[in-house]
């Protein structure tokens, strides 16, 4: 199975405005410039699907595309960004929390720059997922900025602050698009089995 169509469908601030869905569905979360957007794309095919900026902090509302008139991918505000106003951050806080607390069922990816060690954003993010006992994995980006001893170093360092082994996370490199077959291929799996119990969704 493959990624054939996407469409954005809206943005959403509270839970009443976010479209009905029966489905399981992917977001996507991180600190502001992690690549969320560029992955997507890259995941898409769609150059200019998400909209990517050299500003961080720019994504403020949670952002819902249609994969094959089939399920949601679900583009989540950055966090982390120092610029921002307190009470942004505590809005966009409250944005995030409400979409993971929500009844939806979801599988989240967090992503990581591989060239940083995580935040304490990151630590807490981690334990707000486990704390909404959400199903998460996390996906390292812009791979294609280290060379292989470099990424060996560094996956050291950054296991000094997170547990996991390295075959149940994922690589990505949105410039080259390297992991973007495993990780379709991980989407389909886990829609497939999700779809096994569930209904046909409707869109809005």
């Amino acid at each position: 199975m493959r990624i054939k169509k996407t469409d954005f469908i809206k943005s959403a601030v509270v839970i009443n405005d976010y479209p009905e869905t029966t489905e399981i569905e992917f977001a996507f979360i991180g600190r502001s410039n992690v690549g969320k957007s560029s992955l997507i794309n890259s995941l898409t095919n769609r150059r200019n699907l998400a909209r990517t900026s050299k500003t961080p902090g720019r994504t403020q509302l949670i952002n819902f595309f249609d994969v094959n008139e089939d399920f949601y991918f679900v583009d989540l505000p950055g966090y982390g960004f120092a610029k921002v106003p307190e009470a942004v951050k505590k809005n966009w806080g409250k944005i995030i929390a409400d979409y993971l607390n929500s009844d939806r069922e979801k599988i989240v990816f967090l992503l990581l720059d591989i060239r940083r060690v995580p935040s304490a954003e990151d630590i807490e993010m981690l334990k707000w997922l486990e704390h909404y006992s959400i199903n998460y994995y996390i996906i390292f980006t812009k791979t294609d900025k280290l060379s292989n001893n470099q990424k060996f170093k560094q996956l050291k360092e950054i296991k000094k602050k997170l547990e996991f082994d390295n075959k149940d996370v994922f690589f990505y490199s949105a410039l080259k698009n390297t992991g973007r077959e495993e990780l379709e291929e991980f989407i389909f799996d886990e829609r497939e089995k999700a779809g096994k119990t569930g209904l046909k969704r409707t869109l809005d």
